[in-house]
């Protein structure tokens, strides 16, 4: 009697265990169409569910980069809301943080970096989603549109000096391990008439930051070890562009060109480029954005200058400044380019006057949301 009562005991536990490894298999694919931010809740019902929850994103979806829309008020108390796009579950979020100590405006040059600069002070963060920030004593050479970038453990502070400063062109270092400041070579000769982000692009490799001029395409590369820059680099495909911006896509460097009429006054294509080679003298289109696409970006959209370019991992985001109602994004896949575009539910009439829009790009991923939700009290929700 006890050996027949062991053996159902046993058959039992191995209907159990099949019944668990095939709820587990069903979990895993129904944890494929939740929306990330429902994941973290998820992944504390149980053990096995949170083994689903990491499979599911282990094997049925490579991460995609969230845009984030940072969206200040232009009046006291300066006041900030967040919200972010995951294109993965294709929702708009809206993040409510603890209140941000401002020492002025909000801005952004680098894909994941979020900075506030003052005579005095300089604030930075680069985490995806911007739970720790930075502050410390400014540079020394007063800026009001510098090129900012993080490389490494190194954060770059170049260009877009005031008139009254010795050296417009003035590079600056801060060292995050010493943190000490540091005085670098001057950007290039070539750059004294466009030395500012609103003129110039930039790229972020894992240990070099490239800055392109957007209406001509001339590239220079900087390295912090050697605090000195290299080049020139010509970046500039055959045909009409009038105007092109860089990024780094998956450790390839990305050219986005705005195609402009026979008179310069229209765009009528958006193109990517692969660049290789030693002086990325080698060029690969990748890519055309559909003229549908192009329509939409269509009135002031003749130049860089008027766009905001976000590169990360498959993704180029693409939008407008003066209309950030539609964002157009690019995902490579399989060595094709698929194009999209989506509704920005965050901007209206209202927030464009009484609100200044800043755009960063993250991968964000799980931890990092419970991080955000635990840690550091950030609360989403679903727009």
């Amino acid at each position: 009697m006890a050996k027949q009562s062991k053996d159902e005991e046993t058959t039992a536990q191995g209907e159990k265990e099949e019944a668990t490894s095939y709820h587990g298999d069903i979990l895993e694919s129904v944890f494929t169409h939740v929306p990330l931010i429902d994941l973290v809740a998820a992944s504390h019902v149980s053990k096995s569910w949170k083994r689903a929850v990491s499979t599911s994103l282990r094997h049925f979806n490579k991460i995609k980069p969230w845009l984030l829309l940072h969206c200040q008020a232009t009046r006291s108390p300066y006041s900030t809301t967040a919200y972010a796009y995951d294109p993965r579950s294709r929702v708009w979020l809206q993040i409510h943080h603890p209140p941000i100590k401002y020492i002025s405006a909000l801005r952004s040059s680098h894909s994941t970096l979020l900075y506030m600069l003052s005579p005095s002070k300089f604030s930075f963060s680069f985490d995806p989603l911007h739970l720790t920030w930075h502050n410390v004593d400014a540079p020394l050479v007063w800026r009001t549109d510098p090129i900012v970038a993080v490389v490494g453990h190194r954060v770059i502070v170049a260009g877009g000096a005031c008139d009254f400063e010795d050296d417009p062109l003035a590079v600056e270092m801060y060292d995050l391990k010493t943190r000490t400041w540091d005085t670098c070579e001057s950007l290039p000769a070539h750059f004294k008439d466009s030395a500012a982000s609103t003129w110039l692009s930039i790229a972020v490799s894992d240990n070099k930051m490239y800055v392109a001029e957007k209406s001509t395409g001339v590239s220079y590369c900087f390295d912090p070890e050697t605090k000195s820059w290299y080049g020139p680099y010509s970046l500039r495909p055959h045909g009409n562009v009038c105007s092109s911006a860089i990024g780094f896509a998956n450790d390839h460097l990305i050219l986005i060109c705005l195609i402009g009429d026979d008179h310069g006054e229209e765009v009528t294509s958006v193109k990517l480029w692969e660049l290789t080679g030693a002086s990325f003298e080698l060029c690969r289109q990748i890519g055309e954005m559909p003229k549908q696409l192009v329509e939409k970006l269509r009135g002031d959209f003749c130049s860089m200058s008027s766009a905001v370019i976000n590169v990360m991992g498959d993704f180029v985001y693409i939008s407008k400044t003066s209309a950030p109602e539609e964002v157009v994004f690019c995902e490579f896949s399989d060595g094709a380019c698929r194009w999209s575009s989506v509704r920005n539910a965050v901007v209206n009439d209202q927030c464009r006057l009484t609100e200044r829009l800043v755009f960063t790009c993250a991968n964000v991923g799980l931890g990092d949301l419970q991080r955000a939700i635990v840690a550091q009290d950030r609360q989403f929700a679903v727009l």
